[in-house]
């Protein structure tokens, strides 16, 4: 056990945690919610003032705002990029500029200067990813003829046809269907002439060539489907074109956006307006003024932020679970705003996740305000181990819930965000695909969170969906210990997650496995107590667990020590003082670093076997800078390492005080 220094400490991390706690009442939303920046980059800046050029609404108080914010994103050498000390990004470069020069800005200005030299020492616009190409040639700056084609009777094929939209992950799926049509009809919309982007060809520059034997069978295939556009007939075209018109229409959620993500809602509101629906149409209307709602963030000084996506539930969810293991009663007055609110947003209607798990009674929590069709199984965890230890958790929710939870487990054990076995690689292999992740295969976080939810709901290990889980978990491990992070940076995240859901279930804190993961973790410990990890690590194994020290991460590798029963080691005393520390004088900690994930970028939702050849730079990447985590899991870290130095450990009993 920990000495002296342990008890001065113990005895500040009690106001530490009180700090926190208040911090949390005071920006509890009066409706019970909490809800934080869900900041990515400055693409969704620049592709809201193109969306709005393309329908015509252009709104000049906003377009103000968001010119202004891409501004201020802009990198000293001219680039933008996709996460905090990023190299600068091509394609995100292009879209920037594209955009400011549309705003107004003049080509001769200094930061365009430099942007544009930027742009063209990378090879220009030939070089850029698809995504980036497609919005050009909506614009006219790039030929449609030299973009891959993607034929809308794919939205004729049965779900289990090879590429059937439903091969796609969710947010894949929603942004295909749109795209179908706009890549079919190939709309154009002209810019004023001093927005045109000639300066950006590069001579001799051109795609990159195929990397492998696949990808240049896939590039065969894609020739053929030329041949076949310039066909003069097409008996399924019509309907197919139908199809996806009515399926954009019956996919849009109530606060007018698809998926909850900000992909599907620009491009279907390009299909429609392409389709000759006006702006006064109830879908483009809802669609506009939902982006002008909640998901446009207004700062004092003018600037106009625009979010990819909106995570309240995820925010609620783990900020009551962080209160409630820190202390505050189940009975307090913010505790049961936040259950009750919780409760309302549960889903009780059919998804898309129904196309393969059929039978079963709809429930789940999606990720954001609205998004019915696509409950997310890693929110679902959380919130329920959040409702039970609130004491919120009825009878009949538990049935309903933990039956869906059960069903959605893939057939290799773990536990995808969206949907069930969704693990085909073919949709990573067509040409269109070189950005983002194109399926959505089970992961080990989200398995760990699964795992340590059903623990704590009392499903034992002699369970087979627990047996199943828990050898995915075994098999997924690092040769080093750690565990792949998939929806957070990176490898301290995975192994955060997985270790309290081994230990929740009753797993051997003395096994092989975890002490792997804890010599692991000790090693990457900075010098200053705290742990780190740079989004780069998503394509350097050498930058696993490394980089400048946050809260939020140091508070992963924290819940790790101590679900391993080292809460009273030298590694988690140094961490919880990393933590106390630097807290700031309101109850809140500073982090700029981004430690969340969206996309890492290899196609296929995992390293092994990923084909997208990317640098630190993550082009093919999406990274997340959720403003809430740097709060909520160090608040959550020092609840557990208190209970467990007290040897209560009141939250999850399987964790209690070696």
């Amino acid at each position: 056990m920990i000495g002296s220094e342990s008890r001065i400490e113990r005895s500040g991390i009690d106001l530490v945690i009180e700090r926190a706690q208040g911090w949390f009442e005071r920006e509890q939303y009066p409706e019970g919610y909490w809800w934080a920046e869900l900041e990515s980059n400055a693409t969704m800046d620049a592709e809201y003032l193109l969306l709005t050029h393309f329908l015509g609404a252009r709104n000049e108080g906003h377009w103000r705002g968001v010119a202004q914010d891409i501004r201020n994103y802009q990198r000293d050498d001219g680039s933008w990029a996709m996460y905090h000390g990023a190299p600068g990004d091509l394609s995100t470069s292009i879209e920037c500029y594209f955009a400011l020069k549309l705003a107004g800005d003049p080509a001769d200005a200094p930061h365009l200067a430099r942007a544009r030299a930027f742009i063209r020492e990378r090879g220009g616009i030939a070089r850029a990813r698809t995504f980036t190409r497609i919005w050009l040639a909506l614009f006219g700056q790039w030929s449609w003829d030299e973009l891959p084609v993607m034929p809308p009777e794919l939205m004729l094929l049965p779900a289990s046809a090879p590429f059937s939209i439903y091969r796609f992950s969710s947010w894949a799926r929603g942004t295909i269907v749109p795209l179908l049509l706009l890549m079919n009809d190939r709309p154009v919309r002209p810019v004023p002439t001093g927005a045109r982007l000639d300066e950006l060809r590069v001579p001799d520059a051109a795609p990159r060539p195929p990397r492998d034997g696949i990808d240049r069978l896939f590039r065969a295939i894609d020739t053929a489907l030329r041949g076949y556009r310039r066909l003069p007939f097409h008996p399924f075209r019509q309907r197919a074109r139908k199809a996806a018109e009515q399926w954009i229409l019956a996919h849009q959620e109530a606060d007018g956006s698809w998926g909850g993500i900000q992909p599907p809602w620009v491009y279907s509101l390009m299909a429609l307006s392409a389709l000759g629906h006006p702006l006064d149409h109830p879908a483009l209307r809802k669609g506009l003024e939902g982006m002008h709602d909640r998901w446009m963030l207004h700062h004092a000084d003018g600037r106009v932020r625009v979010q990819a996506c909106l995570s309240p539930v995820w925010d609620t969810g783990l900020s009551l679970l962080a209160l409630l293991e820190s202390g505050v009663e189940p009975s307090a007055s913010m505790v049961e705003r936040a259950a009750r609110w919780l409760l309302r947003e549960e889903i009780r209607v059919p998804g898309d996740w129904c196309v393969q798990v059929q039978g079963v009674e709809p429930s789940g929590w999606a990720f954001e305000f609205e998004n019915d069709l696509y409950p997310d199984v890693d929110d679902t965890a959380v919130v329920l181990l959040a409702l039970l230890k609130a004491g919120a958790v009825d009878p009949q929710l538990r049935e309903r819930a933990l039956r869906w939870m059960l069903a959605m487990q893939s057939r290799n054990g773990g536990w995808a965000a969206f949907d069930k076995d969704n693990t085909s690689r073919l949709p990573a292999l067509i040409p269109f695909a070189d950005f983002g992740e194109m399926i959505d295969p089970p992961s080990a976080d989200v398995t760990g969170h699964v795992i340590e939810m059903l623990g704590a709901f009392g499903v034992g290990r002699d369970h087979p969906a627990m047996q199943r889980g828990l050898r995915y978990l075994y098999g997924q491990q690092e040769k080093e210990g750690s565990w792949f992070g998939r929806w957070g940076v990176n490898h301290v995240y995975g192994t955060g997650a997985v270790l309290p859901g081994l230990a929740a279930a009753g797993e051997a804190i003395d096994g092989l496995a975890v002490r792997r993961a804890v010599r692991w973790l000790s090693e990457r410990q900075n010098a200053d107590g705290g742990w780190g990890e740079t989004c780069a690590s998503y394509v350097e194994i050498e930058a696993r667990g490394r980089g400048e020290s946050t809260p939020s991460q140091t508070a992963w590798a924290l819940l790790a020590l101590i679900a391993a029963g080292r809460a009273d080691s030298k590694a988690a005393n140094r961490g919880a003082h990393f933590l106390v520390d630097r807290q700031r004088s309101d109850g809140a900690w500073d982090e700029e670093s981004f430690t969340g994930c969206g996309f890492p970028g290899y196609g296929i939702g995992e390293e092994h076997g990923a084909r997208i050849v990317e640098g630190r730079e993550l082009s093919a990447g999406f990274m997340i800078r959720y403003h809430l985590y740097r709060n909520c899991f160090p608040l959550l870290a020092l609840g557990r390492y208190r209970a467990a130095l007290r040897g209560t450990a009141r939250a999850i009993p399987s964790e209690g005080g070696s």
